[in-house]
């Protein structure tokens, strides 16, 4: 098999164009070209409006090694042999298990450790705090509708995890040698996702597609083996000898365990709690604040692409980081082509929002949060003595309360000419609020401490400079974005197992991973530890 990085065709995407390409790119016959698979698709917008498609292909050839020899002779280093990284299932291992291993969570690194588990014969159990995905769907619609907050189901909490309700973006920076990244993306796949997520740069489902296709993943896990229990969160746990024993559910109902896979997500701020309380490890760690901030598509699209309007592409993103004279970074984050932003709020009486898109990004309004890191040096001031590592929770909260305080129980929303001027928001301008649930215009810049308020209205004006219209004063600022990733780690060895044996840290929320697929794949990761110790169930 050869691997052909570099070819460049133009838009519309043709695969008799990039047949073509493969063709005269490796001065072959057609009858000679056994099959090709597209591997990778990015767009080359240097020239925009003018685009291309840039593609990786895999190729079954007659004569490879010929090809490969001239390749080599000619110094073409985008002919290359196509690599081997095929996912593995792991051997399993000698010592028995008693009771089956147990998944506090359904986000993708509980959901796909499930996969691995059940796969290999383990038959877990997962317990879930928040409702099935579709009843979870109709109460989060009912909040954001008016009505009140499920503490136990909402945005953050329930079967999918945060991501549930998120633009559902699957690129990740993360480089496996083992494969995961595409194992996650083929799972996906084999659960409805369209083929397409395999080789886009930057794969994406949408809220309504993830909803079906985790509600499949499920279906699969039950068929392997695995039982799910929704309504229950793990609220206290015991052990004999520095081993967990016994996992309490609901506050009432005691089970045996030896396994604990802990991925309960960034937002299960009672269970890192309790996990503190029982001597689990874990560290506070740097975590990044800040706010959604909305402008129209079609200003972004322009921007990316040279038009307003791309049909083929659809909704253009972007990515923009920036140093400030003060040393701190202000980055986007989770940015939503054609999305909304929501009432992502999981706790009575305090506010916090997220991005969100559907699968066709047909909304009027790009948005993506703006954001400043925050170390334990910055946010220790806001939380009590007691608190020690969760003090990043304490800041949180704190921000979280004063937004809900500012909101008047509404997401508030800002121009961004009147954050920088610390003044409540009267009318807005020519962009208009996409968002899900109510909203009410207020100071935004009454939530953050003066440091961060600064930050934030330094780093969009000097975006302003990347993006033409960035820091136009009607840009719609929300706020606050505080769940970005999880404000501590809880920590394991080199086993996965926390200070607690049996006890797994797994996922965003443990602090190994930071977003959907990363969170899958350290899923699958705690799934192979389990399995290189225990013997399965078969």
């Amino acid at each position: 098999m050869i691997r052909i990085s570099q070819i460049k065709i133009p838009l519309p995407f043709q695969e008799a164009s990039l047949e073509r390409q493969i063709l005269q790119i490796l001065k072959i016959r057609r009858e000679e070209l056994l099959s090709w698979k597209l591997i990778r698709r990015s767009v080359d917008a240097r020239k925009k409006p003018q685009l291309f498609y840039v593609c990786t292909v895999d190729v079954q050839a007659v004569g490879e090694r010929k090809l490969l020899n001239r390749a080599r002779k000619t110094g073409n280093r985008n002919i290359i042999p196509a690599p081997a990284a095929a996912y593995q299932l792991p051997p399993c291992g000698t010592e028995k298990l008693s009771h089956r291993p147990v998944i506090a969570g359904s986000g993708p690194a509980g959901l796909f450790c499930a996969w691995l588990l059940a796969k290999a014969g383990y038959q877990p159990l997962i317990l879930e705090r928040g409702d099935e995905a579709a009843v979870r769907k109709q109460k989060v619609d009912a909040f954001w509708a008016g009505g009140p907050l499920d503490t136990q189901s909402n945005v953050q909490f329930g079967e999918g995890g945060a991501g549930t309700f998120s633009d559902g973006k699957l690129n990740t920076s993360v480089k496996d040698p083992a494969g995961r990244n595409r194992k996650v993306l083929e799972l996906f796949v084999e659960a409805g996702a369209p083929e397409q997520i395999l080789w886009d740069q930057k794969p994406h489902l949408g809220t309504d597609l993830l909803i079906t296709i985790i509600t499949t993943l499920r279906r699969q896990i039950e068929d392997m083996g695995g039982e799910f229990c929704f309504r229950s969160q793990v609220t206290d746990l015991e052990t004999e000898g520095g081993r967990l024993s016994r996992i309490q559910i609901n506050h009432s109902r005691w089970i045996d365990a030896q396994v604990l896979v802990a991925a309960i997500g960034h937002s299960a701020r009672d269970t890192f709690a309790m996990l503190k309380e029982r001597g689990a490890a874990m560290e506070a760690k740097s975590f990044a604040v800040g706010v959604r901030i909305e402008h129209p598509q079609s200003m972004i699209n322009f921007s990316q692409y040279g038009v307003s309007r791309q049909e083929e592409l659809g909704a253009a993103s972007y990515k923009l980081t920036c140093q400030l004279p003060s040393k701190r970074g202000v980055y986007s984050f989770c940015m939503c082509p054609g999305g909304y932003v929501v009432n992502a709020s999981s706790e009575e009486g305090l506010l916090a929002v997220n991005g969100m898109s559907y699968h066709s990004r047909a909304g009027e309004n790009a948005n993506s949060a703006m954001i400043v890191t925050v170390s334990p040096e910055d946010y220790l001031p806001y939380s009590t003595p007691e608190a020690g590592v969760l003090a990043g929770v304490d800041f949180q909260r704190y921000l979280e309360k004063r937004a809900y305080a500012v909101g008047r129980g509404k997401i508030p929303v800002q121009t961004f000419a009147d954050f920088c001027r610390k003044e409540e928001t009267t009318s807005f301008g020519q962009v208009s609020p996409c968002m899900r649930g109510g909203f009410s215009m207020a100071n935004v810049a009454e939530i953050f401490p003066e440091v961060i308020w600064q930050s934030l209205a330094e780093g969009i004006a000097i975006c302003g400079r990347k993006i033409e219209g960035f820091d136009r004063p009607d840009a719609l600022l929300s706020g606050v974005e505080s769940r970005t990733s999880s404000p501590v780690r809880i920590l394991r060895d080199e086993t996965f197992q926390s200070s607690i044996l049996g006890l797994y840290p797994c996922g965003e929320g443990a602090g190994y991973a930071g977003g959907i697929t990363s969170a899958a794949m350290d899923g699958l990761k705690v799934a192979e530890a389990v399995c290189k110790k225990y013997m399965n169930f078969l």
